[in-house]
């Protein structure tokens, strides 16, 4: 007696006994005529009228490809396989499922015909740091589906304080990776399609366009701007959460009929108005607040229970405590969901970079720029420098050299008095821009003896002080 392996889904569809069927022929097409003989309704899924084989199927026997009329071993496994591309069965539930999602099952609003909406759902996660950790979580254990992650950061330490997907084990992997392994280890029923790239505007369109909906946890205006407007253009909900230190927003954006994110917000803010990209942070709980209430309005939409947060911008204060809510309209004038829109085209705002390292229009001359390893010569053979830091305070608290000075750059025309003129001073920020910056204006107040330490607090320490923490 020899051995047909039949698919699974062809396992439920031909109402098999089992997906290993005993028959007996020497060749793969008597082996499997018998199998045929046996089990009525299994014939006409696996031959065309003509008797033969359909394209759809691989024969393989002994792990090499076969075809019909190759010649059996006694005892040989002919396993049948089946062209896929990688779905899910979205028809039923499995009983392994059932008890995964009982909890899901029993609540009216649920059911299993909820919790298969929830199964043949696609949702695209854009991010996968703060917002997209705690999203694609809670999301991958309600069992969605598909989920699409687009990422193209890596993992590193600073990230672990607030980006629970990730952990120590996936430092210095693609931040897509890392989640996709962690969702697959929560729920192995669901397919995750890592997307390691950025999103464009040569990609957002095809990225958008194969999901249901979107949740947004990006982190810079241009990003967001571009989404919404993919959105808007290909008719997805579109899932906003947004964060800075201790506040959050959430928000549901171009669901049936209601206001974008530009109708919210017309135009990015001017770069000064910008949080500082370094000195900013978030709280570490802040982003599983905010993420949770996107995950919950994101089971909420494919279930289509409940008030959406369409039109409503709801604001999180974690320091007090206290949630506000504020109510908005879709502008007849938006540029992206209006009749004012004249283009079909992306629309995208400029990239905006924050204040701190705005380039400046006049430039340093190369010899004001000292390297970290002639600094630190100085520093060992006692000469007379004073180190200003122009970093916010905060940022001293993570990482600073002894001795500096600190006087933040928007404090720096105030606190001149506090320099002498007479001393080299040495300008210290985290990268140099700032510090260049700095330099400019004490050259227009008539300082002369100035250096600016190149590349910054990270330059000092990739080069000199191996053990500094960063951020």
């Amino acid at each position: 007696m020899s051995v047909v392996i039949f698919p699974e889904v062809l396992t439920k569809v031909a109402k098999l006994p089992a997906a290993r069927l005993q028959g007996e022929g020497s060749t793969v097409r008597e082996l499997v005529n018998d199998v045929c003989d046996q089990h009525t309704g299994l014939r006409e899924h696996l031959f065309y009228n003509n008797d033969q084989f359909k394209e759809h199927f691989l024969l393989t026997a002994g792990g090499e490809l076969v075809d019909a009329d190759s010649q059996l071993l006694p005892g040989a496994e002919l396993d049948i396989m089946l062209a896929t591309s990688g779905g899910l069965d979205c028809d039923e539930l499995s009983n392994d499922e059932v008890r995964r999602y009982v909890r899901h099952i029993t609540l009216p609003d649920v059911g299993r015909g909820g919790q298969l909406r929830l199964k043949k759902a696609r949702v695209l996660v854009i991010g996968t740091g703060g917002l997209g950790s705690p999203v694609s979580l809670y999301l991958a254990a309600a069992g969605v589906g598909t989920l699409g992650l687009v990422d193209f950061d890596r993992v590193e330490s600073s990230n672990l304080q607030r980006q629970v997907v990730h952990g120590t084990a996936t430092l210095g992997m693609a931040k897509v990776e890392s989640a996709r392994r962690r969702l697959e280890d929560l729920n192995p029923d669901i397919r995750v399609n890592a997307y390691d790239c950025a999103l464009t505007p040569d990609n957002a369109i095809d990225l958008v366009g194969d999901y249901d909906l979107v949740v947004d946890g990006t982190d810079n205006f241009a990003t967001r701007y571009l989404l919404n407007d993919a959105c808007v253009l290909l008719g997805r909900p579109l899932v906003y959460g947004a964060l800075h230190r201790f506040d959050g927003q959430i928000s549901l954006f171009n669901h049936q009929d209601g206001p974008c994110y530009r109708c919210l917000y017309p135009k990015s803010p001017p770069a000064e108005l910008a949080p500082n990209c370094n000195a900013g942070g978030v709280i570490g709980v802040l982003p599983g607040v905010v993420g949770l209430i996107q995950a919950t309005e994101t089971i909420k939409l494919i279930l289509n229970i409940g008030e959406p947060l369409t039109g409503r911008l709801l604001r999180f204060d974690a320091l007090a405590m206290k949630f506000s809510e504020i109510c908005f309209k879709r502008r007849s004038d938006c540029l992206t969901c209006s009749s004012a829109r004249t283009s079909r085209e992306l629309q995208t705002e400029a990239p905006i970079v924050c204040n701190s390292v705005v380039a400046s229009d006049k430039k340093l001359s190369a010899d004001f720029f000292i390297r970290p390893s002639q600094l630190h010569l100085s520093i060992a053979n006692g000469e007379n420098l004073q180190l200003i830091d122009v970093r916010e305070p905060n940022e001293l608290e993570v990482c600073q050299l002894s001795g500096a000075l600190n006087i933040p750059l928007g404090d720096l025309a105030e606190r001149l008095a506090e320099l002498d003129q007479g001393r080299h001073l040495c300008l210290i920020c985290f990268g140099g821009p700032r510090a260049e910056r700095a330099a400019l204006q004490l050259l227009d107040a008539g300082f002369s003896k100035i250096q600016v330490l190149q590349g910054g607090i990270k330059g000092w320490a990739r080069d000199i002080d191996h053990d500094m923490p960063l951020y």
